[in-house]
Formats: C-alpha cells, structure tokens, sequence
C-alpha cells in the first residue's frame, strides 16, 4: 500500500551528480560503438558538467573485433582535449574484453590502466571467456587491480560468482543506468542488491550517445533508499 506514495526522481533531478565520477564512457568520438562525432562528445561533456559531474573517464572499449592501439587512442584523446573548452577533469583508459587481444596487451603492458594500476574489464553478457579466473589471476600477479564492468549484467553468473570476486578483491563497477532499469528488471535487482551488500565501489555511465545518456538521466527511477546509497559511491574514482 505504501509504495503507492513512494516518491522517485531522475539521476539529474536527484543531485547525484553534484561532484560525481564518470567511470566508464565511451565519449572518444569514432573509435567503437559509442559516440561518432567530437561535436557530439562535446555536447555530452557540456551536459555533464552543467549538472556538476567533476570528472569523466574516457574508457573505449578494446577487444578481437575493435583494436583499438594505445597510441591511436592518446592522439584521439588529445586532439578532443584540444576542442574542450569546459573545466571538468578528464582521463583515458580502456574497458578490455577479455579475450586474446587482452591476454597480449597484458603479457607485454601494453595498457590504458584506470589509475593507481586498476584495469577495466568486461566479458560478454551471455557467457565468461575460457579463463576468466585465470586472467583475473594474471592481472593481479602482474601488479593490476580488475574493475570489473557492469557485473549486474552478466547473465551467467550466479552468486557465488559474485561472491569469489568479492574475496578476490575485484572492484565492481556499476552502471548507473541499470538502476533506472535501462537495461531490464533483472539487472536493476541485481544492481541493487550488489549496493544492499555494499559490494559497489565505483559507478559509470557507460554513455555511448547523447540521446541515451538524456533518456537514462532524465527518466524518474530512483527511490531515496538507492539515492542514498548511491551517495558515497558517487565520487569514487580510481585515479
């Protein structure tokens, strides 16, 4: 009876935003399947900091079908530096799929870390690759912390998935948009319950369009018990 009167508002209209970290963004213009022009990434920082976001993550995704390089990716970053005119601080990494491009970049360092020697991964939603335990392994005796992306949307795992990460320090990183249920009802409980357990340590956009990140930022899907938990995972950054 009573979630009848339960008031909800939007990520913009909650203040989360108010000095927050962007994670995870795919706002480098051309290199995936984000966003395709500078004059659209720039309209999308603009949008962020007008709402107090205080820093962005740069993260393109890298895996067998997008091979991205290290140095293509910095002259990029640099070259959108060079049209930003906004006062926000920004950063670049990558969000790695684990797969056999990673396991090279790993073995020879070749690497966009997430500061403080943190790597973004991610698998497919639908199943793990082959050594997925392994390669959080390798990372970890190879001096790099595993941030694992959006785990609330992989389909596969199953709790004591989440629970071995957990011990194995794996940082989670989650999508904000799962909580406003952008990705369905299942990812959304999985969302919540990994803030219940206080599992979170970093958020993301994972934007990878302007009429997206609009929607996902605008539609009324936070209750106050989320909007406080989120609270002081809001500025949590690895940098």
């Amino acid at each position: 009876m009573f979630g009848l009167f339960r008031k909800y508002f939007s990520v913009i209209g909650s203040g989360l935003l108010e000095g927050a970290v962007d994670n995870h963004s795919h706002l480098l213009p051309g290199v995936d399947d984000g966003v395709s022009t500078l004059d659209e990434s720039l309209d999308i920082l603009s949008m962020l900091e007008e709402n107090g976001v205080k820093k962005v993550w740069f993260t393109p995704h890298i895996m067998e079908d997008v091979r991205n390089t290290t140095d293509d990716l910095r002259r990029l970053y640099d070259q959108l530096l060079e049209a930003y005119e906004g006062k926000m601080m920004t950063a670049l990494a990558a969000e790695y799929m684990m797969d056999n491009v990673f396991e090279e970049r790993l073995r020879t360092g070749d690497l966009l870390t997430h500061g403080g020697g943190t790597l973004l991964v991610e698998t497919s939603t639908w199943a793990p690759p082959l050594r997925f335990w392994e390669l959080i392994s390798e990372m970890q005796d190879r001096g790099y912390r595993p941030i694992l992306a959006h785990p609330e949307r992989y389909r596969y795992m199953r709790d004591s998935d989440y629970d071995k990460l957990v011990e194995s320090k794996v940082i989670l990183q989650v999508n904000i948009p799962s909580l406003v249920g952008f990705y369905g009802e299942d990812v959304r409980a999985k969302a919540e319950t990994f803030l219940k357990k206080g599992w979170v340590s970093m958020l993301g956009s994972d934007c990878h369009s302007e009429r997206r990140i609009k929607y996902q930022y605008n539609v009324k899907e936070l209750d106050k018990t989320i909007i406080e938990r989120l609270k002081p995972i809001m500025t949590a950054d690895a940098g």
